[in-house]
């Protein structure tokens, strides 16, 4: 479960003072990890790799927030 172990080194790294390409480097090797582990959960159904990929998923959404940034109000 090399992908697996991976996913949770992923997730304890530190995500502060990151420059614009940090966080696009971030944002795809998060959607890599979940979709490689998608492939995973598709046949073995477990629930632990289901929190894992909802885990990735909230990190991706908030570095792509951050990305994103603010919207423009008129």
């Amino acid at each position: 479960m090399d992908l697996i172990d991976r996913a949770l080194e992923f997730e304890q790294r530190k995500m502060r003072s990151l420059s614009t390409s940090d966080r696009v480097k971030i944002s795809r090797e998060a959607k890599a990890l979940i979709l490689d582990l998608n492939k995973i959960y598709k046949v073995k159904k477990d629930e632990k790799i289901m929190d894992i990929m909802k885990r990735l998923t909230a990190i991706k959404r908030k570095v792509e927030k951050r990305l994103k940034g603010a919207p423009l109000t008129v």
